[in-house]
């Protein structure tokens, strides 16, 4: 409209900048404004192409899908939209179990200390109702009910002499059966420890008490089977690592029920070797003899000098022993005795003027080294049966007394002379080969 108005026949050069400036201004002003309208639209536009329309191409630095290098953090569960919110739901409810488990565990607790509540609360009423004198039976009626008696009787029979190991015994036996009886009539009550040590010398006696004692337990319920599984250190120490352990549980497990009685115990430890495997047994025997004490009791055996040198060393075995047992040696008529009683178990009838013979005999062993007791006086009965059937061999067969025929009495009889023979080896052996006689 402007250019309309000039007119060029009017055209004032001194007039004409000052009109023509605005009309360059609004022109230039009106193409900013379309160019931005412009780059709108296509930006706006651009954003409903589809990508492999549009002919953009990444940069070298975003071309590894991260600004940062290595993997961007881009969603890679798969197509599925609601795969978080299932993961999701999914740990809610792991959480929601497992707090369930935990309540029901508290529950459980809450619910078995509160039965044990009501359970010592009526104990301790039926205790504080029961009248002093409440009939709980007598001791007699126990130990006969039970079979303890028949044990101790065997024991009277089979035990010459030994009289402090016999009421040892006895005591320990009153101990379980007044221990029964309290639990009859609902006393609290706990295993005592019965764990045993047995110290002496060889013969006295020490595995037949602990084979009355396992069957005295096993009696009286204090154990499951009452047998008595005799170990050594070859039983319980390998060789080499790894082996010790293996041997010493396949042991315990024989005697578990029973009585592990473990025989010279002291050579389980080695005080001057710091590497010896029997270190590693005794702390398994430690460990069975604290947490199995009511379904095992162990017993260890040996000199009684030596046992409290080992006790020393092992402070913790000396501690998990309640009973300790010295049996003392036999005296010389002890011994005779016990040659009788191995005699009549046997059938035989010693002579009544051969008993002075053999008490010369056992005076004399009992002097020299190695001697082991009853060991002792089993080998000499073995020698005079042998020289019996010797005698009576050589009477009947090589004589032919009585046309060869030999009486009841002639198999059953030792005599005088048969303990002579030992007396003899005795007396006339060279002095280094007396121990053997």
């Amino acid at each position: 409209r402007r250019r309309k108005e000039i007119s060029f026949s009017t055209f004032n050069p001194s007039t004409a900048g000052n009109t023509i400036a605005p009309v360059i201004n609004q022109v230039i002003k009106g193409m900013k404004i379309s160019a931005t309208f412009t780059a709108i639209l296509v930006v706006r536009v651009s954003a409903f192409v589809p990508l492999s329309k549009l002919s953009h191409v990444s940069t070298e630095l975003y071309s590894s899908g991260s600004p940062f290098g290595g993997q961007g953090l881009q969603w890679t569960a798969g197509d599925d939209p609601n795969a978080k919110t299932v993961r999701l739901r999914d740990k809610l409810q792991e959480a929601d179990t497992e707090r369930r488990k935990d309540q029901e565990a508290a529950n459980q607790r809450e619910r078995a200390a509160e039965i044990a509540r009501e359970e010592r609360l009526r104990k301790i009423k039926y205790m504080t109702d029961m009248p002093d004198s409440q009939p709980a039976g007598t001791v007699e009626e126990f130990m006969f009910k039970e079979g303890v008696q028949s044990e101790l009787d065997k024991l009277d029979n089979e035990l010459v002499g030994l009289l402090p190991v016999k009421r040892r015994v006895k005591e320990i036996a009153a101990l379980l059966v007044l221990d029964k009886m309290r639990r009859k009539l609902g006393f609290e009550t706990s295993v005592p420890s019965l764990h045993m040590s047995f110290t002496g010398a060889p013969g006295t006696g020490k595995t037949t008490v602990a084979v009355r004692m396992g069957q005295i337990l096993a009696k009286m319920g204090y154990s499951r089977r009452g047998h008595v599984v005799l170990a050594t250190r070859d039983d319980l120490v390998g060789q080499y690592v790894g082996h010790t352990a293996p041997k010493t549980k396949e042991m315990i497990k024989k005697a578990m029920g029973g009585v592990l009685l473990v025989d010279e115990a002291y050579y389980l430890y080695n005080a001057a070797n710091d590497r010896d495997y029997g270190q590693e047994s005794i702390e398994i025997l430690l460990n069975v003899m604290e947490n199995n004490r009511d379904d095992l009791v162990v017993a260890v055996a040996g000199y009684k000098d030596r046992m409290d040198k080992f006790f020393s060393y092992i402070p913790g075995m000396m501690s998990r022993i309640g009973n300790h047992i010295d049996f003392p040696n036999y005296s010389a008529d002890e011994l005779v005795q016990i040659a009788t009683v191995m005699a009549r178990n046997l059938e035989y009838d010693i002579d009544e003027n051969a008993y002075p013979v053999f008490k010369a005999y056992i005076e004399k062993r009992m002097e020299l080294p190695f001697f082991s007791n009853a060991r002792t006086v089993r080998n000499a009965m073995d020698r005079a049966r042998m020289n019996s059937a010797i005698r009576t061999f050589d009477k009947y067969a090589i004589q032919g007394f009585n046309g060869g025929v030999c009486t009841v009495k002639d198999l059953k009889s030792i005599t005088a002379e048969d303990f002579q023979v030992l007396l003899d080896d005795i007396l006339n052996a060279d002095v280094d080969k007396r121990i053997f006689s």
